[in-house]
């Protein structure tokens, strides 16, 4: 089994920067893919971010890239999303989860077994 919760979410101000943490337990989590996807109600859930076990590849949606990075200490278990110049656009719950069959990053939801509650980021014009 492997547990993720997620925090850091809240209310910002465009332009502003929040940091999202997934704390990780469990099984060795530090061995596979982590994604972070977002979801607005009505929506399906999107894929934000993605990093290898290692943290050495790195994967973003066009929507976040150049704003958003994900990051991962492995010894702290702990998988990371820095969102920098937020648009009101990125309001959503972010979700961070875990990819336990396979050693590659997808974007494909269904590929990921483990996911957290999620954390509510609002950001305001």
């Amino acid at each position: 089994q492997v547990q993720l919760v997620e925090s850091g979410g809240g209310l910002v101000q465009a332009g502003g920067s929040l940091r999202l943490s997934c704390a990780t337990s469990g099984r060795t989590v530090s061995i596979y893919p982590m994604g972070w996807f977002r979801q607005t109600p009505g929506k399906e859930r999107e894929f934000v971010a993605g990093i290898t076990w290692s943290g050495g590849s790195t994967y973003y949606a066009d929507s976040v890239k150049g704003r958003f990075t994900i990051s991962r200490d492995n010894v702290k278990k702990t998988v990371y999303l820095q969102m920098n110049s937020l648009k009101v656009e990125d309001t959503a719950s972010y979700y961070c989860a875990a990819r336990t069959t396979n050693v590659a990053v997808t974007t494909r939801i269904r590929e990921y077994d483990y996911w957290g509650q999620g954390t509510q980021v609002t950001v305001s014009s």
